[in-house]
């Protein structure tokens, strides 16, 4: 019995100190869980990943946060499947279908492009405000671009280009971008 006792004492100890993986709350995190660590492998390459062929989701937020060493952007997602993206740093960032010129804060521009999405109109659920996100860190503002034949588009306005890495995250179901900050 005392050894149940210890094992499920350990347990919830780890529970209450685990590692954060995403910011919490919505819009900004002004500080980090302590040890969220970056995701993934960081670099200045295009990062792409196509969706599962079901898919039908909805970004229904998107939250900054800054922490030790990295910059992060939540993309949050309901609906089914799971996403694609196209991920990569642009000189003049444009709209899918009208090539309209988006305007972004910030030295230099991410294009992010979720695939696997449709709108909230498709999807029957109220939109969310995401038009415009705040930065924190490198990261200037969140511009969102609209959804457009499966793709929902933002830009990400940064102070400088940085390797970043693209990541999807379960429970709650969230595509993360991590910018490695570098001295």
């Amino acid at each position: 019995m005392r050894s149940v006792f210890v094992a499920l004492s350990a347990v919830l100890l780890l529970t209450a100190c685990g590692v954060g993986d995403s910011p919490s709350g919505a819009g900004l995190d002004k500080a980090a869980p302590a040890g969220t660590r970056p995701l993934g492998d960081a670099s200045m390459q295009a990062k792409t990943l196509r969706p599962s062929p079901s898919s039908s989701l909805v970004v229904t937020g998107v939250r900054v946060g800054s922490h030790a060493g990295f910059d992060r952007v939540v993309f949050d997602l309901s609906g089914t499947g799971s996403p694609g993206w196209f991920v990569d740093y642009t000189d003049n960032p444009s709209q899918l279908g009208s090539g309209r010129t988006i305007d972004v804060q910030g030295s230099t521009a991410l294009n992010v492009n979720i695939d696997g999405t449709v709108s909230a109109h498709q999807a029957g659920v109220a939109p969310a405000q995401l038009d415009h996100t705040e930065g924190i860190g490198n990261v200037v503002e969140v511009v969102s671009a609209g959804t457009f034949e499966g793709r929902s588009q933002f830009v990400i306005g940064l102070t400088t280009s940085m390797p970043y890495s693209v990541e999807v995250l379960q429970e709650p179901l969230r595509l993360v971008i991590d910018f490695r900050q570098t001295p």
